[in-house]
């Protein structure tokens, strides 16, 4: 009896949540992969306001996401001065998704119940250096960011990204686009520039318009391979997230690495072709909730060489990407439009 009245007391309490925390400082796919999460937070705990701190450089990846009443950036110079401001919000519950060092004093500084983002870093760890993989299959982090909250479960659907209506397209209706996203942070997760040359040049050859897309960072490469593909489009931009988004939504599919535009196409319900070098599904950064196709070198023995990435390949022979060839993905790109 007492047992029973304790889960009521419990289920009670939980439901009390007025103010709610969802804290993932960075980066873009990161913050775009927590989506399912707030929204099932919203659909959980109706009544509650659910507000979002992140990092000023991200925060278009969650600013008109309607479930969520404010976005709260994160100052990395000032951090006691965001920390009093969330401290006037007097939230009942923090979900703190980024797990860091950062995370941790702000949880500690409101005093109040929280989740926490329990990361797989042994299992990581065991599959970087040891190639055990104790996974045990696929897991996508966005289910992953789920579990981390007692009670909370996934309602089925994919990522959201909400673009405003005035945010225009370069690109036109009706046109056969094939969106290419060369960029990453890390060599080893950067398909050959020249193979997606190649790639672009089999793809115009079938009839379809390559548009290559890239943040700050990326304006060589961008340049470099849609100049020398056929009537390419370059729309490289100074990280201007919506818009990219806006575009994306005129291609039939994007090409891209293991970053962050593909978890941006695949939030705005664009199939994606994603080809993966140093890093592995298993991690559980791959598309969700979209038509997609994992390109991945599984004869190396040497991957995943890093959970997250490295400059340059430790082999020197970069195999991982080198021997997915361009027809190999023009044919998996071809084989993912015709089943669209």
């Amino acid at each position: 009896m007492l047992k029973f009245v304790f889960s009521i007391w419990e289920m009670m309490k939980e439901d009390s949540y007025k103010n709610i925390l969802v804290v993932r400082l960075s980066s873009l796919g990161d913050v775009l992969l927590t989506t399912p999460l707030i929204r099932s937070l919203k659909k959980k705990y109706a009544h509650a306001n659910i507000d979002f701190l992140v990092k000023p450089q991200f925060v278009e990846a969650v600013k008109f996401n309607p479930y969520l009443n404010e976005v709260i950036e994160y100052s990395v110079s000032k951090p006691k001065e965001t920390i009093k401001k969330l401290k006037t919000k007097k939230y009942d519950l923090v979900v703190d998704l980024q797990n860091n060092f950062r995370s941790a004093k702000i949880r500690r500084a409101l005093g109040v119940k929280y989740f926490i983002f329990q990361k797989p870093n042994f299992e990581k760890f065991m599959l970087v250096h040891f190639k055990k993989n104790l996974f045990g299959g696929v897991f996508p982090i966005p289910l992953r960011y789920i579990q981390s909250v007692k009670g909370l479960t996934p309602d089925n659907k994919g990522l959201d990204l909400f673009v405003p209506e005035n945010v225009e397209p370069s690109l036109k209706d009706n046109v056969n686009y094939i969106g290419f996203c060369p960029g990453s942070k890390h060599f080893t997760k950067m398909y050959p520039k020249e193979y997606f040359i190649e790639l672009g040049k089999l793809l115009s050859a079938e009839g379809y318009n390559i548009v290559v897309f890239g943040g700050r960072d990326d304006e060589k490469i961008c340049k470099e391979i849609s100049s020398q593909i056929p009537n390419a489009i370059n729309l490289f931009n100074d990280n201007q997230l919506l818009q990219t988004a806006r575009n994306m939504q005129y291609c039939k599919a994007v090409v891209c690495n293991d970053s962050g535009l593909m978890h941006t196409a695949a939030a705005v319900g664009t199939p994606v072709v994603a080809i993966f070098g140093s890093t592995v599904k298993e991690f559980g950064f791959v598309p969700f909730g979209v038509k997609n196709i994992i390109l991945e070198n599984n004869s190396v023995s040497c991957r995943p060489c890093s959970h997250i990435g490295k400059d340059k390949c430790p082999k020197k022979h970069f195999a991982c990407m080198r021997e997915l060839t361009p027809e190999l993905v023009f044919k998996n790109t071809i084989k993912l439009l015709s089943e669209l």
